[in-house]
C-alpha cells in the first residue's frame, strides 16, 4: 500500500471533511498567535486538536456521514506528508552546534524515558501496549507530533492517540511554569550552572517544541537558543525511532496482520539532509514550514473530530498517572543524566 495515497477518484467525497478540518486548523493558526496563548505555550497543534474535540462532540455527529472520508484522509495521509516536511525545520549542522554532550543527553533520555514508559505502562499500571507506547513517544521525543507520527506505525485507535496527546500537553504545559522557577532556585544552589547548560536540560526533557521555546525564553536568550537546538536534535531522532519501532512491531505482532513500514520517516530524514545543504532560499523554507504547520494542524483537527469524550473518560486516570511518573523522571532522572554527561565531558 502506498504511504501517501492521494485521492484520485470521486474527489468531492473528500471535500467536506477536508474543508471542515482545514477550517478548524485555520482558526487554530490564528488563535496560536494570541499573546496569552503563546505565553502559555499552547501551540497550534494542541489548539487544533482541542477545537476538533469540541466540534467532534457537538456538531460532527450530524456531519460524519458526509465528512468521514475527508477527515480520515486528513489524519492519515496529510499527517504523513506533514511529518516529512517537518524535516525543513532541521539541519544536521545543528548537531555540531550543541556538541557531543547534547547528542548523548538526548539519546540517553529518549531511550530511558521510552523504556520506562513501556515498563511502567504495561507492568505497573496495566495499560494497553499502544497507550503506553504513545505516551512514551510523546514524553521522550516531541510531544503531540511524535504521538501523531507513531500512530500510523502501530495503528493505534483515535481515542488512545487523543489520551496520549492530552497527557503530554498537560505535563508539558506545567513544565513551562515550573522550569523557570527551578532555574532561579538551582542557580543559587549551584553557582557553576550556566544558562546554556540549563537550556540543554530544558530542551532534552520538556515535551513540545513550543513549550521548550516558552520555558527557555523565560530564563534568557542564551537558554532559549540552547534549548531549541537541543530540542531539534530530539526531533531529528524521531525518524530512527520510528524505524526501530516498526521492526519491533513486526516481531511483536507476528501473525497479527500487516504492519505499516514508516516510509514517511525516511522521507523526514531525506528532507532534513536536503535542508542541510541550504540549497533553497530562506523565504521558501519559511513558506514550507508554514505549509507544514497547516498540514499538521489539519491532521490534529481531524483527530479531534473523531475523538469522543466518552472514550476519553473510559481511559481513566492510569494514562495521566503514567504521564506524571514520566514527567517526574524527566525532571529528576533528566537532571542527573545532564549533570553526569557534563561532568564526564568537562
Amino acid at each position: 500500500m502506498a504511504e501517501l495515497a492521494f485521492p484520485s477518484s470521486r474527489p468531492l467525497r473528500y471535500g467536506a471533511g477536508l474543508g471542515l478540518a482545514m477550517l478548524l486548523a485555520a482558526v487554530a493558526l490564528q488563535a496560536g498567535n494570541l499573546p496569552v496563548l503563546k505565553t502559555a505555550g499552547l501551540g497550534t497543534l494542541t489548539l487544533a486538536m482541542l477545537l476538533g474535540i469540541v466540534a467532534g462532540n457537538t456538531v460532527y455527529g450530524r456531519l460524519a456521514a458526509r465528512c468521514g472520508a475527508g477527515v480520515h484522509f486528513a489524519k492519515q495521509q496529510l499527517l504523513r506528508l506533514g511529518i516529512m516536511l517537518y524535516g525543513f525545520r532541521l539541519t544536521f549542522q545543528q548537531l555540531a552546534d550543541i556538541g557531543l554532550s547534547g547528542v548523548l543527553t538526548d539519546l540517553l533520555l529518549l531511550t530511558s524515558t521510552f523504556l520506562l514508559a513501556c515498563w511502567l505502562g504495561r507492568r505497573v499500571l496495566h495499560l494497553d501496549r499502544d497507550t503506553a507506547w504513545l505516551i512514551g513517544a510523546g514524553s521522550s521525543i516531541c510531544g503531540a507530533a511524535a504521538i501523531m507520527a507513531t500512530e500510523p506505525v502501530i495503528k493505534a485507535e483515535p481515542q488512545k492517540v487523543a489520551v496520549a496527546v492530552a497527557t503530554v500537553v498537560l505535563f508539558g504545559t506545567l513544565g513551562i511554569f515550573l522550569y523557570p522557577l527551578l532555574w532561579h532556585e538551582l542557580a543559587a544552589l549551584l553557582p557553576g550552572l550556566t544558562p546554556t547548560q540549563w537550556g540543554i536540560f530544558t530542551g532534552s526533557t520538556l515535551h513540545e517544541v513550543a513549550q521548550v521555546v516558552a520555558a527557555g525564553h523565560a530564563v534568557s536568550a542564551e537558554t532559549e537558543n540552547a534549548a531549541v537546538i537541543t530540542k531539534m536534535l530530539r526531533v531529528m531522532m524521531l525518524a530512527p525511532f520510528l524505524l526501530l519501532l516498526s521492526r519491533f512491531v513486526r516481531a511483536d505482532d507476528s501473525g497479527g496482520g500487516e504492519v505499516s513500514f514508516p516510509w514517511f520517516a525516511l522521507g523526514f530524514i531525506g528532507v532534513a539532509l536536503f535542508n542541510s545543504l541550504h540549497l533553497l532560499p530562506p523565504s521558501l523554507v519559511s513558506g514550507l514550514n508554514e505549509l507544514d504547520n497547516f498540514l499538521l494542524a489539519v491532521a490534529m483537527a481531524a483527530l479531534g473530530l473523531t475523538t469522543q469524550f466518552s472514550l476519553l473518560k473510559k481511559a481513566g486516570l492510569r494514562p495521566l498517572l503514567l504521564g506524571l511518573l514520566l514527567f517526574v523522571w524527566l525532571l529528576l532522572g533528566g537532571g542527573a543524566i545532564n549533570l553526569a554527561i557534563q561532568h564526564l565531558l568537562a
